[in-house]
């Protein structure tokens, strides 16, 4: 019987595993096409995209032309550029995408999760002062560092996370992420941003704070710089 509960324990980790993350590809690649229309001619419907024939790929689908600097000059001094399976339909079902984030002097790029992915940055130019929170569970414990060039931090799936311009110069980051599609959820856009808007007597409650200062922090237009 022990034999037993143990294979079903193993099984359900196992399974758990497996839809934690994007699934492996069965084949070389199923390039996406946005056109839902005609998707049914073409392939099948994978990852929330419909694929190509693959003897319809061609090198373009696997293609980003000119990944440059992001224009900064915006409330938070930051600009992200994504590059995931919306920009290169060849990445639908790899399980990865990347994103190039540039700050001007103390930019943010402000607290976030990536709700698919973890992400794994690289500091290209300038100097970053880069954290995540751990979940309840570990006591929501700050992890920080200071990054200089060339330097790397990893930031978990799905906890919250941050990188702030702390040099005197622009700075720039090129960041991985293990999702072809890892999403984003910008935490005080969603929370005093949010369409229709979350009740202020709630995150009045939440935060503990006066009712007024939740409804002035809800009437702030919050920047989207991604």
């Amino acid at each position: 019987m022990k034999v037993v509960q143990f294979l079903v324990v193993l099984l359900a980790l196992a399974s758990s595993v497996a839809f934690a993350y994007d699934p492996s590809p069965l084949q070389d690649f199923c390039v996406a096409i946005n056109d839902t229309k005609t998707g049914g001619i073409y392939g099948v419907f994978v990852n929330g995209k419909f694929c190509k024939d693959p003897k319809l790929a061609n090198a373009d689908d696997f293609f980003y032309r000119g990944l440059g600097a992001g224009d900064t000059a915006n409330p938070l001094g930051s600009k992200v550029t994504a590059v995931t399976v919306n920009e290169i339909l060849g990445l639908n079902t790899l399980g990865i995408s990347l994103a190039r984030i540039d700050f001007a002097p103390k930019g943010l790029n402000p607290p976030h999760t990536h709700p698919r992915g973890t992400e794994i940055l690289v500091v290209l130019e300038g100097t970053l002062y880069v954290g995540f929170v751990a979940s309840n569970q570990n006591d929501n414990r700050l992890f920080t560092k200071v990054l200089n060039k060339g330097d790397v931090f990893v930031f978990p799936i799905g906890l919250i996370h941050f990188q702030q311009n702390v040099g005197y110069g622009n700075a720039v980051a090129i960041a991985a992420l293990s999702s072809q599609n890892p999403g984003v959820i910008t935490i005080a856009n969603a929370v005093f941003g949010s369409k229709p808007p979350i009740s202020d007597d709630v995150l009045a409650k939440a935060f503990q704070v006066d009712v007024k200062i939740i409804d002035y922090l809800q009437r702030q237009f919050w920047y989207n710089n991604s």
